[in-house]
């Protein structure tokens, strides 16, 4: 069982362009999973975990409603955006500028096989993150991702979560609200939840900007611990 993770931050890259490689990364770990069977070979399979900011960005699950974005085509060329339907779990979501996107591409066999124990853990590496900044954040019954004041008129959400997965190898991730414009999420109905708030974690430390490269550091030591993985750059 390889429990090496190949780290890749990507920087600002467009989200098309960014799911082709996810997608070739995740083909070939799924390519040697196949070989493996069919020839009974014992060949090692790759993790990896990649981090990227994306431009203006609308995607849609495959269970997605459409009616949930609000936008025509002419409304999202006059905000710099773009739309794409995808082969994630669940609805709808944003992604731009100042929101640390995560997709770790691994083989759930090098770890454990468990989508929802992934999920969980996931999760949990983001409220270990902002438990560092003071923040208290949880789960929200019934809905992935990560939120602060659940069960209250105030119930927002900072994490946003979507995965796919084949032969137990994941693809796409989570997008954490680090200093995005929450303008953009007016566009939408998040994750096809009406009347939930969204937040950012600048938004909610009463600062201008936080460290993005800090915050990815602390995501990245959490999720090594979570999976008892070991990281090569």
């Amino acid at each position: 069982m390889n429990k090496t993770v190949e780290i890749q931050d990507l920087g600002h890259k467009d989200y098309k362009a960014t799911w082709d490689y996810q997608e070739g990364l995740f083909q070939s770990v799924l390519s040697t999973k196949i070989k493996n069977r069919r020839e009974e070979t014992n060949l090692e399979t790759s993790n990896y975990l990649l981090f990227v900011e994306h431009p203006h960005v609308y995607t849609l699950g495959k269970s997605g409603d459409f009616s949930n974005l609000l936008l025509n085509e002419e409304q999202l060329i006059q905000k710099g955006a773009t739309f794409y339907k995808i082969n994630r779990g669940g609805d709808i979501t944003y992604h731009g500028p100042g929101q640390i996107v995560g997709y770790p591409i691994l083989d759930l066999e090098n770890f454990f096989t468990d989508i929802h124990k992934y999920l969980r853990l996931l999760e949990e590496m983001v409220i270990l993150t902002l438990a560092e900044y003071g923040l208290k954040t949880e789960r929200s019954p019934g809905e992935t991702g990560v939120w602060l004041d659940v069960g209250t008129p105030f119930a927002r959400k900072i994490c946003a979560m979507g995965v796919r997965a084949s032969r137990w190898v994941t693809m796409h991730g989570f997008a954490l609200n680090v200093n995005a414009d929450l303008g953009y999420f007016d566009n939408i109905v998040p994750c096809g939840i009406m009347g939930k708030a969204v937040t950012t974690l600048n938004v909610e430390l009463g600062v201008e900007n936080v460290d993005e490269a800090e915050v990815k550091a602390k995501l990245l030591k959490h999720f090594l611990n979570l999976f008892e993985a070991e990281a090569y750059h």
